[in-house]
């Protein structure tokens, strides 16, 4: 009997049409920011004395005085009762990659018997959720409950729906960070301070350093019936079984093509939706695997702009339901096409302009580009390690290494004019200065098209970490997770690598010598040492990986060993000297990466485990018994000889799935005992490995069987929508 249920979800899903959006009457920047409380806002509602104290705590890294809390409690509670809002929450970052939030209402006793609206200063800065619920990694206790959500001012509260948002960090009583903000805010302040210092050896004017942020969130659409078809999708966020389409991405037809209409219905929903809360959205298109999209926005600073990135996520998916959508950020929902990742451009910028930005005016300007430059480098090149367990996981271990994903190597291309100069600056026994070459133009023999200026740097797609012009592109993030975890590992590592540089130039310039051959002689060491993360050629080559390994670069695939790098005695120093974080807390951390690990993956077989022993077995053998029955009536009809040689297609496909369906009983049993023997072991980082080890594994060897059934088994009575149907809905 054919899958009636399945074919009328695909039918459905053709039918739909975009939904109507209400655009508003306004020009983008006339809504821009309006649930935000803003500084225009700031300026109206509150006090020009209090106003004046909350920029300075804002621009300049003022501590936050409590005293004007109040002051500033009251204004932003008359701007959100103008706006209908009616509760308040702190919205905080725990080690989920989600987001928190819990509702209270502007409501108290009055003293008479009724209730007054109120909203204090106390109440804005500081508020006590249950800590004991969110991963700690150990550091708290079931029956120790108590945590702490404190205010963050540079980061401008909002307003969804009824609720006034209040970013905070988290927590825990004892004083341990408990989420991603803190952490992140520490290694922002740390690269600011040491990246001062480091400016003070070329300018005079320099008083604080930046770090910008563009992410770039590639995710798929797909049809929200065809979504609640499929548990896997529903259950784990991606396909643990399906055959691939014999058309996916490979006619390159998808990517920058017309976006359909109900995709662009949902994008221009999203995009006033972002704009009113401030998200500076500004790029849109078609990705190169079918469904699949990407949304930019403009550069903003970095601990705004991982606030809006999360905030994103948030509202994709709310947006996506009320178009028929569901949004999809697994790293790799689907095999044999592109994965998605969250392309991290991070950029350094002083008050007087951008530190990577080349070239300069002057031989001192290029020498200063070239310091960060190469600082960055040997800041990538000592923790490559590190930084690659800054954007592992479960889910984005199914991505890096192919389909135009970085690979599981950490190496930095440069260009080949980058990788000349530097070169030539180890090499040189002069302490010259020298002149970057801006960009050139190039002519093209058609007289209506104007001459293109070339950029001094080509793209490198196999790079996870590649200079860009004025920027690094760090593509290893996925796109499910935090920015902050990345952001995190290369700004506190950054820091590191300054305040090196800045004491042995101080040394040399102590005993006597001159600052710029001081400076030259530093950098040339640096130079020299830092050269095996340079890396300009194919990153997928099996070469490379052996490369690599000569150069010292960590080459590990497994997830839970590679998180190992959080406690190399370098990782440990690098965050305790640059005041991040604690030994402490970075063993929690690991705790909670390890048993995220291992909750992600557990939750995957079981759901494989059901879809394999329920769904495909049961199908497999309804559509056995038809070809047994046919075989039987052959034998009824004709004569033996005839009715062997009728049937010996049918013969071969009986015995093909008895052999799968066999095979997979027995993999499932397999699959199961490996999880038993694994879940005994107290050990979490044990039992993370022996996961990776021994679980993942029999996944994929059910997959095989289950995609190779698929391929065989009577459409009709498939009981799963199938990749041509989830990828190819518009």
């Amino acid at each position: 009997m054919a899958n009636d249920l399945r074919f009328q979800v695909v039918e459905e899903a053709f039918k739909k049409r975009p939904v109507e959006v209400k655009v508003p009457a306004e020009r983008p920047s006339e809504f821009f920011g309006k649930y935000v409380f803003d500084r225009k806002k700031m300026y109206k509602y509150l006090p020009k004395d209090i106003y004046d104290k909350m920029i300075d705590v804002m621009d300049n890294g003022a501590s936050l005085d409590r005293s004007i809390a109040d002051s500033v409690a009251a204004g932003m509670k008359q701007w959100a009762q103008e706006m209908g809002v009616t509760h308040y929450t702190h919205w905080f970052q725990p080690l989920t990659e989600g987001t928190a939030e819990k509702h209270d209402a502007f409501v108290e006793h009055d003293g008479k018997g009724g209730m007054i609206e109120k909203f204090s200063g106390k109440l804005l800065v500081q508020q006590e959720p249950d800590a004991s619920s969110f991963p700690n990694g150990g550091i708290r206790n079931t029956f120790e409950a108590r945590g702490y959500s404190a205010w963050d001012p540079t980061s401008p509260v909002f307003i969804i729906d009824d609720t006034l948002c209040i970013p905070t960090i988290f927590i825990a009583y004892t004083g341990e960070a408990l989420d991603y903000k803190a952490p992140l805010l520490r290694a922002l302040h740390a690269v600011d301070k040491a990246a001062t210092d480091v400016c003070s050896l070329f300018y005079d004017d320099v008083t604080k350093v930046q770090v910008n942020l563009g992410w770039e969130q590639e995710y798929f659409l797909v049809d929200e019936g065809l979504y609640s078809a499929r548990p896997d999708l529903l259950m784990t966020g991606r396909t643990l079984m399906g055959h691939e389409s014999a058309k996916n991405q490979q006619m390159d037809d998808h990517y920058f093509g017309t976006i359909p209409d109900r995709v662009q219905a949902f994008m221009k929903d999203l995009e006033i939706q972002a704009l009113e809360l401030a998200i500076p959205v500004k790029t849109r298109h078609n990705e190169v695997a079918p469904n699949q999209f990407e949304l930019a926005p403009i550069f903003e600073e970095c601990n705004l702009a991982v606030d809006h990135n999360m905030l994103l996520m948030s509202l994709m998916k709310k947006v996506a339901r009320n178009h028929g959508f569901r949004v999809l950020l697994h790293e790799k929902p689907f095999a044999g096409i592109n994965g998605s990742g969250k392309h991290n451009n991070w950029s350094l910028s002083a008050d007087n302009g951008t530190l990577l930005h080349a070239p300069g005016k002057t031989p001192e300007e290029n020498l200063r580009f070239v310091t960060f430059i190469v600082e960055t480098l040997m800041a990538v090149y000592k923790h490559n390690g590190l930084l690659k367990a800054s954007i592992m996981s479960a889910t984005n271990a199914h991505r890096l290494g192919g389909n135009e994903a970085p690979p599981a190597i950490i190496s930095s291309f440069l260009g080949t004019q980058l990788t000349e100069l530097l070169d030539h600056i180890e090499q040189s026994d002069k302490n010259e200065l020298f002149n970057l070459k801006g960009k050139k133009g190039m002519e093209i023999d058609i007289p209506q098209i104007p001459d293109l200026i070339v950029d001094n740097t080509d793209r490198n797609r196999t790079s996870p970490f590649a200079f860009t012009g004025n920027r690094f592109e760090f593509r290893a993030p996925g796109s499910s997770v935090n920015c902050a975890s990345a952001m995190i590992a290369l700004n506190a590592a950054m820091a590191e690598s300054l305040n090196a540089f800045k004491e042995r130039v101080d040394a040399k310039i102590k005993a006597g010598e001159a600052k710029i051959p001081a400076i030259l002689e530093v950098l040339k060491d640096d130079i020299k040492s830092c050269k095996p993360i340079r890396f300009d050629g194919n990153g997928y080559s099996e070469a490379w990986v052996k490369e690599a390994a000569k150069r010292g670069l960590d080459v590990e695939r497994s997830c839970p060993v590679v998180f190992e790098h959080y406690l190399d005695d370098s990782s440990i120093k690098m965050f305790e000297s640059t005041k991040v974080m604690t030994a402490k807390e970075l063993e929690a951390r690991n705790e909670v990466k390890w048993e995220m690990y291992v909750k992600t993956v557990q939750i995957e077989a079981r759901v494989l485990g059901d879809l394999a022993m329920n769904h495909i077995i049961p199908v497999s053998t309804h559509y056995q018994s038809q070809l047994i029955k046919n075989v039987q009536g052959m034998k009824s009809v004709f004569s033996s000889d005839k009715a062997e040689r009728l049937s010996a297609r049918n013969m071969k496909l009986i015995e093909e799935i008895a052999e799968r369906t066999e095979k997979i009983e027995q993999l499932v049993e397999e699959l199961t005992e490996a999880r038993r023997v694994a879940n005994r072991i107290e050990n979490i980082h044990q039992r993370a490995i022996a996961y990776h080890d021994t679980v993942c594994p029999h996944m994929e060897n059910i997959r095989h069987e289950i995609d190779k059934l698929e391929l065989i088994v009577e459409d009709g009575l498939w009981t799963l929508p199938k990749y041509r149907e989830l990828l190819f809905i518009r």
